[in-house]
């Protein structure tokens, strides 16, 4: 595979039509702890506090964790009680928010310019917004487009007891309405439209209703844990306003751009899965793939998977079942992708 030309393919990538699929793993990049640091977050703190009707549920649990076995797995197969998942989503909590905090107080210094605000710069900002679907609780991805100049559409009204109200929240964003004719053309600040089927540390429920606060309440964060849960809590506000517009953006995109996702989620792979199968092209871009994008990237014509080489420093590049190795160029990571490939 000649260098050159998969630069130029790699670029032609970001297009109109490109929706974005942030997984865990480009937040693991910049700092915030990996699912295997929840898992022993919570085998230390959960025994201190589980409520004696959920210990059976957590002592199965935590044996599966402490044999090594993931925490989604191992939570699917052992589904916790409302008590125990409370505990869980708390603890959460508070293992990713000092990250995060470390983390945007860098960017607010100026001290680091995060890779996703780098990666904007190179993609196209249609008026109807730049469409990311990310499964993270953090707010990195929100951060990176102000921290670029960019708008955020989080489908919240207001800024510190922000309502869910989808449309509310694009009007908001109109600059200027233009009039031809009969025809009234609206346009919108440059904006990110971020959608979160999963949740997000800054969304809390008051008066059973959601709220988008930035503040630290003392309320449940409205995050789904890992596992069977959330296929249960998945379908409630706000989650369900987030997936299904998560849905309709992968349903219309005419390419994709996926970033440290594994494919380990239900919610979206029905959606993404089936465009990807279509043929329709995509970009991989993570450290290794899980065994369910590795199963997917044999099926799917259009899609182009860079992952670290497990033998020696650098990459290999995958498609249509061939791979080639390029030694020396770790452009698995979107930090040296944007450098190598984006910015040359």
């Amino acid at each position: 595979m000649d260098i050159g030309e998969l630069k130029k393919r790699l670029q032609d990538h970001f297009t109109d039509g490109l929706v974005t699929i942030v997984g865990s793993g480009l937040s693991v990049a910049e700092g915030i702890p990996a699912m295997s640091a929840l898992a022993h977050h919570l085998l230390n703190g959960i025994p201190k506090r589980v409520e004696d009707e959920s210990k059976d549920t957590w002592g199965q649990i935590a044996t599966e964790l402490a044999s090594g076995d993931d925490l989604e797995t191992t939570l699917l197969q052992h589904p916790p009680d409302p008590a125990l998942e409370s505990l869980i989503v708390e603890l959460t909590a508070a293992l990713l928010l000092p990250a995060e905090t470390a983390i945007i107080e860098e960017v607010v210094s100026g001290k680091r310019t995060l890779r996703f605000s780098r990666l904007l710069a190179h993609m196209l900002k249609p008026n109807t917004g730049i469409p990311v679907v990310t499964t993270n609780y953090d707010r990195l991805v929100e951060v990176a487009a102000e921290a670029a100049g960019l708008a955020v559409d989080t489908l919240f009204v207001g800024h510190h007891l922000a309502r869910l109200d989808p449309r509310e929240s694009r009007f908001g964003l109109c600059r200027k309405a233009t009039q031809h004719k009969k025809l009234v053309h609206l346009s919108y600040a440059k904006h990110l439209v971020v959608l979160k089927p999963h949740g997000s540390l800054d969304w809390y429920m008051q008066n059973n209703e959601p709220i988008r606060c930035p503040l630290p309440l003392s309320n449940q964060r409205l995050i789904i844990t890992p596992g069977l849960n959330k296929f249960r809590g998945g379908y409630d506000r706000p989650f369900d306003t987030h997936r299904e517009q998560a849905n309709k953006e992968i349903d219309k995109g005419s390419r994709y751009l996926i970033l440290g996702y594994g494919f380990n989620d239900d919610h979206l792979q029905t959606h993404l899965e089936h465009e990807l199968r279509k043929g329709k092209p995509a970009l991989l871009i993570t450290h290794t793939l899980s065994p369910r994008a590795n199963e997917l990237h044999a099926h799917c014509a259009g899609l182009i998977a860079i992952t670290a080489n497990p033998s020696e420093d650098g990459s290999v590049v995958t498609e249509s079942r061939r791979s080639t190795a390029l030694p020396g160029s770790n452009l698995w990571d979107l930090g040296i992708f944007i450098e190598k490939v984006l910015e040359p």
